[in-house]
């Protein structure tokens, strides 16, 4: 009965935490929330890296809602704990964020050639081109900034090397490299931008098919990664104290810093077989 009676007080304060956010979403409370975690907005929408300001304030923002569900779940070890590996937390999801944004600014790369392929085909020179094209995605954020910096009078080189370092993609190299030749030294630049166009999506199709011909064996991984933790909980759950009378004996928490260890190396072996079969 105090475990059932439990599991309704957390489900009746979830639903009060979430009826708490309802009301304070015009307050300050809620500008100041917006405002902490607005880079790690930004590192998604526009590939921006977070100053030092803003990854203190991410830190400190990840570290205290870790404890404070750590305190909820274990009491005071297990607050410390995941207070701990807040800032740790926090960086890595601006990372996985940023490299999001990456791969999507890549995965556009097909439709920026053809879309400035179709520009050039109606008569506008590159500068014209960069300027009117309108590519939905990180593509088109990008080339907006593109157009941005034209208008106010950069060297299209300049604009073009980088939306390049930008990029930082096989992809957007060749068109790059393809449009800037075409300017030294003449040639049929739309054609060339349409089998460019061609060329990148077979790309992209066949590492789309590696990617589903490996997705079984990779959500396996994670389930096996994950079932300890859903252990934890439902142990925990089952008999509240148990997490903490584990992490106050020497020997579970050798045993259990063991397991994490294990842990994080199979964690890291997978990510890199994963990126291995995308490239």
């Amino acid at each position: 009965m105090a475990v059932g009676l439990a599991f309704a007080a957390a489900v009746l304060a979830v639903v009060g935490a979430w009826e708490l956010l309802a009301a304070v979403e015009r307050t300050r409370v809620a500008a100041a929330l917006e405002r902490a975690i607005a880079p790690l907005v930004r590192a998604g929408t526009e590939g921006a890296s977070p100053t030092s300001t803003e990854r203190r304030r991410l830190a400190v923002l990840a570290a205290g809602t870790l404890a404070a569900a750590g305190w909820l779940l274990g009491g005071v070890p297990v607050a410390l704990i995941a207070g701990v590996s807040g800032p740790a937390l926090a960086t890595a999801l601006v990372t996985a964020r940023r490299r999001r944004f990456r791969a999507a600014l890549q995965q556009s790369a097909p439709a920026v050639a053809r879309a400035l392929a179709d520009a050039l085909s109606a008569g506008h020179s590159i500068r014209g081109a960069l300027a009117t094209l309108t590519v939905p995605g990180p593509g088109g954020h990008e080339l907006a900034g593109a157009a941005r910096a034209l208008a106010l009078g950069a060297d299209t080189q300049t604009v073009l090397e980088r939306l390049r370092r930008k990029a930082n993609a096989p992809a957007w190299d060749a068109i790059v490299a393809g449009v800037l030749l075409q300017r030294d030294a003449g040639g049929d630049l739309p054609n060339l931008l349409r089998d460019l166009a061609g060329a990148l999506e077979t790309a992209q199709r066949q590492e789309r098919d590696a990617i589903a011909a490996t997705a079984q064996a990779r959500f396996t991984a994670r389930i096996v990664l994950v079932l300890p933790l859903g252990a934890v909980v439902l142990a925990e759950l089952a008999k509240p104290g148990l997490l903490q009378s584990l992490l106050t004996n020497p020997v579970s928490v050798a045993l259990t810093t063991a397991a994490l260890a294990f842990q994080l190396v199979a964690l890291l072996t997978m990510a890199r077989i994963s990126r291995n079969v995308a490239r």
